[in-house]
């Protein structure tokens, strides 16, 4: 079993910064993916990010383009998102993922935190 801890979430005011960290533990491996969701009220659960640990390659929802990054540390089997320039509809509790594959992470996540809550005012 793969245990997820998320930190980093709280309120910022628009066009700041937070960085929500999530550190696997358990059966990790060094391959498969990570990545973040994000849920609004109100709404379905969406794709924010992800990374892969083979080649660290990131890949990026439209609406979070050229704001979050996305980053990864292969020896603490953490991921870590850098949220920047965050507007209100950045709301949403955050939720870290890990599966075997990126497709895996895309389709529905083998392992799941429990979410940590960002709130962006105006």
């Amino acid at each position: 079993q793969v245990q997820l801890v998320e930190s980093g979430g709280g309120l910022v005011q628009a066009g700041g910064s937070l960085r929500l960290s999530c550190a696997a533990s358990g059966r990790t491996s060094s391959s498969g993916a990570m990545g973040w969701f994000r849920q609004a009220p109100g709404k379905e659960r969406e794709f924010v990010s992800a990374i892969t640990w083979s080649g660290l390659n990131s890949f990026y929802a439209d609406s979070v383009r050229g704001r979050f990054t996305i980053s990864g540390d292969n020896a603490k089997n953490t991921v870590y998102l850098q949220m920047n320039s965050l507007i209100p509809d950045d709301t949403a509790v955050y939720y870290c993922a890990k599966s075997s594959t990126l497709k895996g992470l895309y389709l529905g996540a083998d392992y799941w935190g429990q979410g940590t809550q960002v709130a962006v005012s105006s």
